[in-house]
């Protein structure tokens, strides 16, 4: 496992981690030629490995008061969620445009493959409260919560992207995997 700070890099020795990462279906040229697309559906499937993934973060998050799980649609809902339930904390979806009732706070990003934009709903994060975000950057920073680390299960290979985290902490479980002849 990875925590990623200003470059900086530590890793564990998690026996976990081998499974999590061989649990993980990569896909060739998914959406378009060139991405390697890192499916955790096949991680799903895998109730020991998915197991896994929720207890490692909840084994981290659990004594750092935090008060709100940000996921981010749709992995962060599946991760988020469980890790909200394991650490006793609120969760708070972070969704497509249009898909929350009600005023929202909006905020637009860049994909490896295109640019997309998040939503929550306004009021759904209070000032001071102690975030953590599975899977992305966004608009949780707009409501002056403390955001105290960004985590995801798979790691992202673009530094680009990695800078685009505003100086915040990385947790990674595992580093994409590549394919034979996948390009």
């Amino acid at each position: 496992m990875f925590v990623l700070e200003n470059g900086a890099k530590k890793k564990g020795e998690d026996p976990r981690l081998q499974a999590i990462s061989q649990a993980i279906r990569v896909v060739p040229h998914f959406p378009k030629q060139g991405i390697m697309f890192q499916d955790i559906t096949t991680l799903l499937l895998d109730h020991s490995a998915f197991k896994d993934v929720v207890d490692i973060f909840v084994d981290r998050y659990r004594d750092m008061d935090i008060s709100v799980v940000a996921g981010v649609e749709a992995r962060g809902f599946i991760f988020g969620s469980s890790i909200a339930l394991g650490i006793g904390a609120k969760f708070v979806p972070l969704c497509k445009p249009g898909k929350l009732p009600g005023e929202v706070i909006s905020e637009k990003y860049v994909l490896e493959y295109g640019t997309d934009c998040l939503e929550m709903h306004v009021g759904a994060v209070q000032h001071n409260e102690r975030v953590i975000i599975i899977d992305d950057l966004v608009a949780t920073e707009r409501a002056d919560a403390e955001v105290v680390e960004c985590a995801c299960v798979i790691g992202l290979s673009d530094l680009k992207v990695r800078s685009k985290l505003n100086g915040k902490p990385l947790y990674i479980l595992v580093e994409p995997r590549q394919v034979e002849n996948g390009f």
